[in-house]
């Protein structure tokens, strides 16, 4: 994608540098977000800058399975940099369009919030969008996107959205999502990485000099898993293969079935950031609660009433609680879920087991949600399809609120 970059120092004025990224000695190395937790509505949200004119911040709640960045028409239609795509352009056609609006002239593109369900049609554009970028491990500047796909929509979707978000930003394995867009303008690899917090996290594009952002070097700490999909599809969304649970290296007795993407593409497990808490078919979530409570009990805690949503609480007075491991394709393979991000503390006496029962008819058996990915670096290699992973950074004595960020960029008001 031939485009334009341009770099800004973040002062409250911009002194510009303009160059073209096939020419330019400057090229940056990575991208960087801010990521902040939402505390009322558990959703992760960042920002972007857009506007040729005058770059105006943007906040978008992140979904990691998204296709695109979809927004608000009443903030961005201001922007006099913004022009519409035509329906049977190119660019439409990479976007896998649903038909075209305004007398078959514009390229329509269907929008939904996952938090409401609710959804519309509105209309694919392009504007320069702007990034905070990583050169020589500092960061500061932001690098312009002449041309950034998204979709231009109803104000109406925004219910649902933290307070002040103006659409979302989708991280997906598609054509126009943001690390494919990312990866054409400046020539990264296809791959990212997230590092959420309850605090601050990060969304991180690039090469691997992120991992010199944290306090430690956690690269050797990385477990590699496949990503998979159905029926040979590319899969916008993010599946790994869970073959078996343990608790406390306990393996459940599950029939495996359960667990495996069938068919139909119906089972597997989905990596979320929309869901707040792991959630579990009724099956597997049955089993597993029942067995998480024996082992409780053997390790002394004491079990409470419930507190909605959660389904299995304790007393905050045990010691230890017991560990969890998701089996992937070997038994050396594990994601450990330790008890910072198993237990979620509702109260100084309780605390309840984050994991939530999804019903008979999710669709997933498994979808790993929020809680249980903060302080967890996941880097998705879109190239070679594989999820790297390190479990809990707490054993390596590091966060994902420990990433260093400009000043300007890490505090954002949500």
């Amino acid at each position: 994608m031939a485009s334009l970059v341009q770099f800004l120092p973040l002062f409250p004025f911009f002194f510009l540098i303009s160059f073209s990224v096939s020419h330019g000695p400057f090229l940056p190395k990575a991208i960087i977000l801010p990521v902040k937790k939402d505390p009322s509505t558990f959703q992760y949200v960042t920002q972007l800058y857009m506007g040729a004119n005058h770059l105006a911040p943007i906040k978008l709640v992140v979904n990691l399975g998204g296709s695109f960045l979809w927004a608000d028409c009443g903030l961005t239609s201001d922007s006099s940099s913004q022009k519409l795509v035509p329906c049977n352009s190119l660019k439409c056609s990479m976007a896998k369009h649903n038909g075209c609006t305004n007398d078959n002239k514009i390229c329509g593109l269907k929008s939904e919030n996952p938090f409401t369900r609710l959804a519309a049609t509105g209309e694919l554009a392009q504007d320069m969008f702007a990034v905070e970028f990583i050169d020589e491990l500092k960061t500061g500047s932001v690098a312009s996107i002449h041309q950034f796909l998204f979709s231009c929509t109803s104000s109406t979707l925004l219910q649902g959205l933290a307070r002040g978000a103006k659409g979302m930003l989708g991280l997906g394995n598609s054509r126009i999502a943001l690390p494919s867009q990312l990866s054409d303008t400046f020539g990264f690899q296809r791959k990212f990485a997230i590092c959420l917090s309850s605090s601050n996290g990060a969304i991180i594009s690039g090469e691997s000099p992120y991992l010199s952002l944290l306090s430690h070097d956690v690269s050797r700490s990385m477990l590699y898993t496949p990503l998979i999909s159905f029926r040979d599809e590319v899969s916008e969304e993010y599946y790994i293969k869970v073959k078996s649970l343990k608790i406390n290296g306990k393996k459940l007795s599950l029939n495996t079935s359960l667990l495996t993407m069938d068919g139909e593409g119906h089972g597997g497990t989905k990596i979320s950031t929309i869901s707040p808490f792991t959630t579990m078919k009724s099956s597997i979530y049955k089993t597993f609660v029942e067995a998480y409570e024996r082992f409780g009990f053997s390790m002394g805690l004491t079990k409470v009433d419930p507190i909605a949503p959660f389904g299995l609480c304790f007393s905050t007075m045990g010691v230890n609680v017991p560990s969890i491991d998701l089996v992937l394709q070997s038994e050396m393979v594990k994601w450990r879920i330790y008890e910072s991000n198993s237990m979620v503390k509702v109260s100084d006496e309780v605390m309840c087991l984050g994991f939530l029962d999804g019903g008979v008819n999710q669709k997933e058996s498994i979808v790993i949600g929020g809680h249980q990915l903060e302080d967890n670096l996941l880097e998705f290699n879109l190239g070679i399809s594989m999820l790297g992973f390190t479990s809990s950074l707490a054993m390596v004595e590091t966060s994902c609120s420990d990433f260093m960020f400009s000043k300007d960029s890490s505090a954002f008001d949500t």
